[in-house]
């Protein structure tokens, strides 16, 4: 006979059992940080072999990237439908429900600062910024696949990374502070894309120079 109870953690694959773990962990990330002993304590409270969990979360760098991936899938679902909002709505939208998905694991999002800070993980941090990066950018609607698809991934990175540094040591009522500050960047962000389409504006008169020496080299017949 068939069974038709869930799956319990045990049995789930490891790439579904990874954020499982990693939210697990999270109220002993901030006494013993993104260790092998928060792990197995997680392990422990899921129901999960010891040996099963080290498979899917081996090192700090694994745990570290898992937890962003899970917040960035929290964050998804915490913006909603956000085909109302205009484009920098949307942006000040992701960018405030990643920081308020994690207002209760400030420590812990230290910890993996801490983690993704040390030489051997610059990789990581990179990889992990451009992927938060995207996610926002995706769940806001964005198509682009020309040079703007990285040049709004950068820019937005950069915005990300200024954003969770000033929102870890805000003590304002409810972060307002901190949402001030977002604001603060997205409107720079907003007037720099204005001048940059006006100056394109602009020059699109002026002759294209390589076209120019093409002709002289290979004259039309």
């Amino acid at each position: 006979m068939t069974s038709n109870a869930p799956p319990t953690p045990a049995d789930l694959p490891l790439a579904e059992l990874r954020p499982r773990l990693v939210a697990a962990m999270l109220p002993d990330v901030p006494f013993d940080g993104w260790t092998a002993l928060a792990r197995d304590a997680a392990a422990y409270a899921q129901g999960v072999d010891r040996d099963i969990a080290a498979m899917a979360l081996p090192d700090s760098a694994a745990m570290v990237d898992a937890y962003i991936a899970h917040a960035d899938t929290l964050m998804v679902a915490a913006m909603g439908d956000v085909s109302g909002l205009k484009v920098r709505d949307r942006i000040r939208l992701a960018l405030r429900s990643r920081l308020e998905a994690a207002s209760a694991d400030r420590e812990a999002v230290r910890r993996a600062l801490a983690v993704l800070a040390q030489p051997q993980h610059a990789g990581l941090a990179a990889r992990s910024l451009w992927r938060t990066a995207d996610t926002m950018w995706r769940a806001a609607g964005d198509t682009a696949t020309d040079f703007n698809h990285y040049s709004k991934r950068a820019i937005l990175g950069a915005v990300y990374s200024a954003s969770l540094l000033y929102w870890l040591d805000d003590d304002s009522d409810d972060h307002e502070a901190t949402w001030a500050f977002i604001d603060r960047r997205i409107d720079s962000i907003m007037k720099f894309e204005k001048t940059k389409a006006s100056a394109k504006k602009a020059m699109a008169w002026v002759p294209n120079p390589a076209r120019f020496l093409g002709r002289l080299r290979y004259p039309a017949v």
